[in-house]
């Protein structure tokens, strides 16, 4: 699971609750007083005395309860507020988890296009999905399949799926990249973030049987989870391989051995041709750390060999938002996450807001090939923003940042243009 830190801006004081401490008795009338002559000492003035005592001792009981009722909501706000189990919770995420939104929103010029995402499908291959979360209200699964538990209905017994999905269609506090797609969700992880290699192959497979123009795969790409259990069946490889040579886009996470434990090479199916390979970068910009290199010059050891990679093709092939990212979480609660498994989310969901602008790009059902994977990969290429003193791409950074805006534009460029390119 995503290395989380809990954040909620939330909180509660019983410093400005009035005291609950009785009223200070009046002064007695002296008996001295109420017999002096022109003072009203009559029977009546004495009754009326002591009824007037009476009104105040109950007023001064319902102000008594009223405070006590006072106290005991506040109390129990608190406990909503910071407490619920293990988890920090309440009714809104913190200031940090919101500041990261916006500045990753403005890093990947998401907060520059008004596109939602309508009538492209994504399909998430990941821990499952919880969406009882209040960011996932307006949420509708199209289509959900089970490869660990069989069971008929959405569940995330991990907790990443659900995050994953919150950055691309959460619509609420969290607001997700393209919110309005149609959402399949295949869950092939477990509980403990493992799973067979032959699964997440078999989830693949389904995404695009099943009408997916987009299939997102954060596997591998989150700290915590565990690797894949390989064996002799059909490769995850094969499924996403097969999977673009028909049209379907296959995003996946460059994976979090960055630095001295790196092994040389992107994660497996990032490391396939055509697959779109996403590395990881920081609130400012630069590369996260943990994020894998690419491998591009070609190797024959350590295993698996490797041949020399070209443009587009080179891995990652771009980087976006990896640390500290504002996730939903799938105890109701908000949180902040490292890992490229967000960063494929990002990408995910850029990709889906191009083929809303340009759906001929994608594919429609026997009809998809790979040369339009081929050339959104080019405008992807194109349109990057490189780091500084960037020359060409980079093993660590990629072609460069995601930049949304200037994808779409890349692929839609003025007229002007095309006639001077001609």
């Amino acid at each position: 699971m995503s290395k989380q830190s809990e954040w909620s801006d939330v909180t509660a004081s019983n410093e400005d609750t009035p005291s609950s401490s009785p009223l200070p008795p009046l002064p007695p009338i002296s008996e001295s007083m109420a017999s002096l002559p022109g003072n009203g000492a009559t029977t009546g003035q004495a009754q009326h005395t002591t009824a007037l005592e009476g009104d105040i001792a109950i007023a001064k009981k319902i102000v008594s309860f009223s405070l006590s009722l006072i106290m005991i909501a506040s109390l129990a706000y608190v406990g909503f507020v910071i407490f619920d189990g293990a988890e920090l919770t309440g009714y809104r995420p913190g200031a940090a988890a919101l500041e990261s939104q916006e500045i990753y929103d403005d890093l990947i010029q998401a907060n520059k296009v008004s596109l939602t995402g309508a009538g492209v499908t994504v399909c998430i291959v990941d821990s499952g999905l919880n969406k009882d979360h209040q960011d996932l209200d307006n949420l509708r699964v199209s289509k959900w399949k089970d490869f660990v538990g069989n069971a008929n209905l959405p569940y995330d017994d991990h907790g990443h799926g659900t995050s994953m999905a919150g950055i691309l269609v959460a619509d609420g506090w969290m607001k997700g990249i393209a919110p309005d797609v149609t959402l399949l969700v295949a869950k092939a992880l477990a509980a403990n973030g493992s799973g067979d290699d032959a699964v997440v192959a078999e989830a693949i497979d389904w995404c695009a049987e099943n009408g997916a123009h987009i299939i997102s795969l954060s596997l591998g790409g989150a700290p915590g989870l565990l690797p894949f259990n390989f064996g002799a069946e059909r490769s995850s490889a094969q499924a996403a391989e097969d999977a673009v040579e028909s049209g379907i886009y296959v995003i996946a996470a460059a994976g979090n051995d960055g630095g001295e434990g790196d092994d040389g090479d992107v994660a497996t199916p990032c490391s396939e041709t055509a697959v779109i390979c996403v590395g990881g970068v920081t609130q400012s910009g630069t590369h996260w750390e943990g994020s894998s290199v690419g491998d591009n010059n070609g190797r024959l050891w350590p295993l698996p060999i490797i041949t020399p990679r070209s443009d587009p093709h080179k891995k990652p092939e771009l980087v976006a938002p990896a640390e500290s990212v504002a996730v939903i979480n799938k105890e109701g609660t908000w949180s902040l996450s490292d890992g490229t498994s967000a960063a494929t989310v990002y990408v995910t969901g850029a990709i889906a807001l191009l083929l809303q602008n340009n759906p001929e790009l994608a594919a429609n059902g026997s009809q998809g090939d790979i040369s339009s994977i081929n050339q959104v990969k080019q405008w992807i290429q194109q349109s990057s923003l490189p780091k500084a003193n960037q020359e060409g791409h980079d093993d660590n950074y990629g072609y460069g940042l995601l930049q949304i805006k200037a994808l779409i534009e890349a692929a839609n460029p003025p007229p002007e243009s095309i006639t001077a390119e001609s």
